[in-house]
């Protein structure tokens, strides 16, 4: 196989005394190399200048179809020993898979021998078929009538079972007042005529549902006549669906060093989903490593940075470095990492060993304390230890689970612990019920003009990349966050802030202040939603409760150290 060399880009201003990387880049969590940095620049002025293509990512005056992109670089080695890079986009690029001195995908969709193209015809002549049945006034006049007769005999239902349980009131009320008036004779002759009535009343409403369902029975035998032709479509379409994503992945194939092949159902098929999500395959960085592998560059490093305006759900900022997705990346780097050197796991590391826990309060029943931030609230999948690890050695006879609510790792402050089962219970039900009062301090990363306001921004788990959070208004959780500014440090362009949740999302916090539509101002140190850096400045500063014994509210407080 002949080796491409067409997008090896050599740095324009390398500098003399530069030092390679001893090891590639941990993609999930970094900060990238100071090679990958001049290179990413270098990319950026070609984005701001080039005049061959156009895309519109939200940085002009065009309001419509903005589409923000990831890009990747990537620090490599060639044959020559010649240290250059070579650069990827995530997806399509202007509409476009191939441009140039951009890698191109793993397989490219779009080409014009491939077999995706004419099955995606196949399935749109499908969707045309679909289409032009749902859309006929036979189907349309058969669903209204339907609907129709159901809601009006559904109504008459209704209004007659009410009238005959009055009906039933008024003949128990008449038994009871006719008993004593009544000689015995007379008395049955009045139960006869009752009966009659009660009987009489059933029948109506038994003619009256036989009516209206008679005739919606005979209207829905006529409709599902249609539905079946429009049944047998759709699952044909579903088959041809299922069939041409199988095929796509199959042709997907990754290399590692080696060499060795693997396409993306064998590497999924390992994986909790086993299906390769949507969009596999087509991010920067293994596309970046695949070029590589292929074409005998050596990958040093890489890095990987948002271009554009900040999408509605994700917290991206424009020009700013990002990690490798979890979903849909983790697998696929898996496989093509393997037998590289590689830096070390940080979500392998206990950062919080040597950090203690400073004991704010403590009786019978409760433990207030001030969590150092990089030290776990409960365990994780690969350190175990926590706050929770910790108390249950300081306080072996407290019975129950003693955590009551978390902290981010990276958070600090205060955090109460119940040390019986019913305090715990107790202290639980306070916080569900919002009952407990906290507020957090925060330094962003920049200079807030507004003095104070409110964010609500509703907040759903980012399935593709766990941990994070998605601000998703259709089916997030209501999040409500107050804040109020603190002070600002013009120097260092920060400000501190004082935030009030009134809810307790997951990273609801850092979320509101990242986002475009919240403060649009990361917390400084957030590794998530904004730079790496030595520890996150969010801290629990204030906590207040009512003592699940004494019935006495509490309040603590514990100054943050920045």
């Amino acid at each position: 196989m002949p080796v491409d060399t067409s997008c090896f880009t050599r740095f324009i201003n390398l500098p003399k005394n530069y030092s390679l990387p001893e090891r590639f880049t941990f993609p999930f969590y970094y900060q990238p190399h100071a090679l990958c940095v001049l290179a990413a620049e270098q990319l950026q002025q070609v984005l701001e200048e080039q005049k061959d293509w156009q895309h519109n990512f939200g940085l002009g005056d065009d309001p419509n179809n903005i589409i923000g992109k990831m890009f990747g670089v990537l620090l490599v080695k060639n044959e020559q020993q010649e240290i250059g890079f070579i650069s990827a986009f995530s997806g399509k690029l202007a509409e476009q898979n191939h441009l140039q001195g951009f890698v191109p995908p793993v397989f490219d969709l779009l080409s014009e021998d491939s077999f995706f193209l004419t099955e995606q015809v196949s399935i749109n002549q499908l969707n045309s078929q679909i289409k032009k049945l749902e859309s006929t006034a036979q189907r349309q006049s058969l669903i209204h009538q339907l609907a129709q007769i159901k809601e009006q005999g559904g109504k008459k239902e209704s209004n007659l079972r009410a009238e005959l349980i009055e009906n039933r009131k008024l003949r128990k009320q008449k038994r009871k007042a006719s008993q004593a008036e009544l000689t015995a004779d007379q008395y049955q002759v009045l139960l006869n005529t009752l009966a009659e009535q009660s009987v009489y009343d059933k029948w109506r409403l038994n003619q009256l549902i036989e009516n209206w369902q008679s005739k919606a029975t005979k209207l829905q035998a006529e409709l599902d006549v249609l539905e079946h032709e429009l049944k047998e479509i759709k699952q044909t379409r579903k088959n041809a669906s299922s069939q041409l994503q199988e095929s796509i992945f199959k042709q997907y194939v990754f290399l590692n060093r080696a060499l060795e092949p693997k396409s993306l159902l064998d590497i999924f098929a390992e994986t909790s989903v086993k299906t390769p999500p949507a969009g596999a395959g087509e991010c920067a960085a293994p596309k970046l490593l695949q070029y590589a592998f292929v074409n005998q560059l050596t990958p040093l490093a890489i890095a990987e940075f948002w271009w554009g305006a900040s999408p509605k759900s994700e917290v991206k900022k424009h020009k700013q470095f990002y990690p490798a997705c979890i979903g849909k990346c983790q697998p696929i780097l898996q496989h093509m990492l393997q037998g590289m050197k590689i830096e070390p796991n940080p979500f392998l590391q206990n950062k919080g060993a040597k950090l203690a826990i400073e004991i704010v309060y403590e009786d019978e029943d409760i433990l207030v304390i001030n969590k150092p931030s990089g030290l776990l609230s409960v365990p994780g999948k690969h350190v175990s230890d926590s706050v929770l690890q910790r108390i249950k050695l300081l306080y072996p006879k407290a019975s129950g689970p003693l955590i009551v609510h978390r902290l981010d790792m990276a958070t600090s402050g205060l955090m109460v612990l119940g040390l019986t089962a019913q305090a715990n219970k107790i202290l639980q039900k306070q916080f569900i019920n919002r009952e407990v009062e906290k507020q957090y301090v925060a330094m962003l990363d920049g200079v807030l003009e507004q003095e104070q306001g409110v964010i609500e921004l509703p907040l759903t788990g980012d399935f593709y990349d766990r941990p994070k959070q998605l601000v998703c208004f259709n089916e997030g959780k209501p999040a409500k966050t107050i804040w109020q500014v603190i002070d600002r440090d013009l120097t260092n362009q920060q400000t501190k802030i004082l935030l009030t949740p009134h809810t307790g999302r997951t990273h609801q916090l850092r979320v509101h202040c990242a986002h475009a539509q919240g403060l649009n101002m990361p917390i400084v140190g957030d590794d998530l939603y904004g730079k790496v850096s030595s520890r996150l400045l969010l801290h629990a500063q204030y906590l207040k409760i009512c003592h699940p014994v004494s019935k006495q509210f509490m309040a603590f407080n514990a100054d943050a150290s920045f």
